[in-house]
């Protein structure tokens, strides 16, 4: 159970540091819950106003039974809680649920009693009044029918009122008893009102939360002889999540699988550890992890100490981002020293975590999912040395680097996001298959594993089909996203082969050559296309998957087609038609042997070839078509 030592060493490093003041983590015995009403009250308890609060997250104190309370009798909270429970009027403005008005008063006098706080006995006071919901209605917070009943559904045709509109319907009906109120109390001299905020209200909370556990045995997380936990905290995923990580439920039948007679047999854990790293834990979550939603997955990494530390879910450029090391390389251009500036920035980044992270402090990698929705599984867990994970974080961007050009405004070096390799390997998934892609994908990036081969293989076959996109308008930007994403993948599969995200024209393997060809031919296609004002996809494109299936035949087929383009050129533009051909012809020149009549199927190498030829060549002709379109004088020139 090293997770729950690591959580809990980490609420100790973390609780009260000044970097955390605006995020700070839960106190013990406290947990958070969206409000509805604010009521004001003043030193003596007595009511002074009320209003609707649009769902705010409230720090409010809990039992460990209130905390994750469930069933037909749920127990209250101390302080804030629902209409249900603060007002002994509930039943009498005709509320459809049962009232447990007397377990809430009970328990809050027994605070009282024990450890006084001037601000619990001013709420004390005024809920044994009896008036809540009087109040509330009599300030149209709370609504009633004529007959004093309160609402469950609004009838009138004026506009619905605030807290309707906020509370969860049921079968079509909606019951103001759910409504959460939270407790301010103004006493004259001090400036903090509100009880939530207010550090003597949950100091007293906490003393007397403490003096409640009496069975004490052996915490198997700090070794000391502390109260244990009888249950475990949930809603760590979120606040409607039900999933436990510890639990010891299983009373009937092979109770415990048969081991132990008692839960805290099989593993004891002290009542402040588990809520100190479980609130850690939903704290880490809420601030830093990636969270798939759809399916419930999350992933979430964090040093010990609370150090900063590089999303291993974000690409290159969110994390330059994060990170504030920006140096991005001018949009519409390429360099052929593009990978060394991009290194350069790379390095420089991991080196501002590095000088934050001491050598021998920890970063911890854990994965969290439910297969059900009362229990949760750790899926993925490791601890590294912070350099470690820092040296495959820098070796997970580095090797799987290349020319992204995500859209129009959005173009980057460096290596795409799990969830971007997903959706480039299998086009439109599901929440499965996505889930699945990217659990597949961390060992690759976090213990430097090599690539699954049917996900790079994947991505290659659908930037192949580059007429295989559906949506019309969109078709050439997603192509161009799932072909940098493949690129990036297959030179991170294929490390010894050491390819250059720049043209290397001393290249002659079979494939990287038929990429160039093809590149050569796409480019001049477009530039005739571009004279007569015609806008369609090349025949180069239309067969780019005939292509990397068969490059000889489906060559023979292309350069055929070319023919009249190149007439075009001729006409319009004979200088650029000459280098066009020249560099044609020194392509074809290099092939080795039979290397070029050989019909069997390319290897993702061809877009590498593909993609380096083509931005070279709009590099030297400029950015976009636009600056080919040249003056009479300027042709001239080039034919003299």
């Amino acid at each position: 159970m090293s997770w729950i030592e690591k959580l809990h060493e980490t609420y100790e490093r973390c609780a009260g540091a000044r970097q955390f003041e605006r995020d700070p983590l839960l106190p013990v015995s406290h947990s958070t819950q969206q409000a509805h009403i604010e009521i004001v009250l003043d030193a003596n308890g007595k009511f002074l106003r009320a209003k609707v609060v649009a769902k705010e997250e409230t720090v409010i104190p809990v039992t460990e039974e209130s905390a994750w309370r469930v069933g037909t009798k749920p127990p209250p909270h101390p302080l804030s809680d629902k209409v249900q429970y603060c007002a002994a009027d509930y039943l009498a403005f005709g509320g459809t649920k049962e009232s447990f008005y007397a377990d809430y008063v009970e328990q809050l006098r027994r605070w009282d009693k024990s450890d006084h706080n001037h601000k619990v006995h001013a709420v004390l006071s005024y809920v044994e009044g009896g008036t809540l919901v009087a109040d509330l209605v009599r300030e149209r917070i709370l609504w009633c029918s004529e007959g004093h009943k309160l609402l469950t559904e609004w009838t009138e045709n004026s506009a619905i009122p605030e807290l309707f509109k906020m509370l969860t319907p049921r079968d079509g009906k909606r019951d103001q008893g759910d409504a959460f109120i939270r407790w301010r109390v103004e006493v004259p001299g001090e400036l903090e009102s509100a009880t939530w905020d207010d550090p003597a209200v949950r100091e007293s909370w906490i003393r007397f939360d403490a003096s409640l556990h009496f069975d004490s045995g052996l915490c198997m997380v700090t070794g000391e002889d502390t109260a244990l936990a009888a249950s475990h905290p949930k809603r760590l995923r979120h606040g409607a999540d039900g999933a436990k990580l510890i639990s010891s439920n299983d009373n009937v039948g092979f109770t415990f699988r048969g081991r132990f007679a008692t839960p805290e047999q099989a593993f004891g854990v002290g009542t402040i550890v588990t809520q100190k790293a479980h609130n850690a834990l939903r704290w880490l979550v809420k601030r830093q992890a990636y969270h798939d939603k759809a399916s419930g997955q999350v992933f979430v990494a964090w040093a010990i100490g609370g150090q900063d530390i590089p999303d291993p879910f974000k690409n290159t450029e969110e994390l330059l981002h994060a990170a504030h090391a920006v140096d991005a390389i001018e949009k519409g251009t390429y360099s052929g020293d593009a990978g060394q500036q991009f290194g350069v920035r790379l390095e420089k980044m991991i080196a501002g975590y590095r000088a934050q992270l001491g050598e021998s402090d920890k970063v911890v990698m854990m994965g969290l999912d439910s297969a059900t929705p009362g229990r949760m599984a750790i899926t993925f867990y490791r601890e590294l040395e912070g350099s470690e994970f820092l040296d495959r974080i820098l070796a997970w961007h580095a090797e799987n680097s290349w020319h992204q050009n995500y859209a129009k405004d959005r173009q980057f070096i460096g290596a795409p996001a799990p969830t971007d390799i997903a959706m480039a390997a299998y086009g439109r998934l599901d929440d499965r298959l996505r889930k699945a892609t990217v659990e597949r994908l961390l060992p690759c990036i976090i213990d430097g594993r090599p690539l699954p081969r049917d996900i790079v293989e994947s991505c290659v076959r659908r930037a192949c089909n580059r007429v295989g996109f559906k949506k019309e308008k969109t078709r050439e930007s997603e192509w161009e996203k799932c072909m940098g994403i493949a690129c990036a993948l297959f030179r991170g599969s294929r490390k010894e082969a050491n390819y250059q995200m720049s043209l290397q024209e001393d290249r002659t393997t079979r494939d990287y050559l038929f990429g160039r060809l093809l590149a050569i031919a796409d480019y001049a296609e477009q530039q005739a296309l571009y004279v007569a004002d015609e806008k369609r996809d090349s025949n180069a494109a239309k067969l780019m998957q005939r292509f990397a299936n068969h490059p000889c035949s489906a060559w023979r087929n292309i350069e055929l087609a070319l023919m009249p383009y190149k007439s075009r050129l001729r006409a319009n533009r004979p200088g650029q038609l000459v280098k066009l051909e020249k560099l044609l012809d020194s392509v074809v020149g290099m092939f080795q042997s039979d290397d070029f009549t050989n019909d069997s199927k390319l290897s993702g190498e061809f877009l590498l070839g593909y993609h380096c030829q083509r931005a070279a060549l709009w590099t030297k002709q400029g950015p976009s078509p636009e600056p080919m379109i040249k003056s009479e004088e300027a042709i001239q020139g080039e034919e003299s």
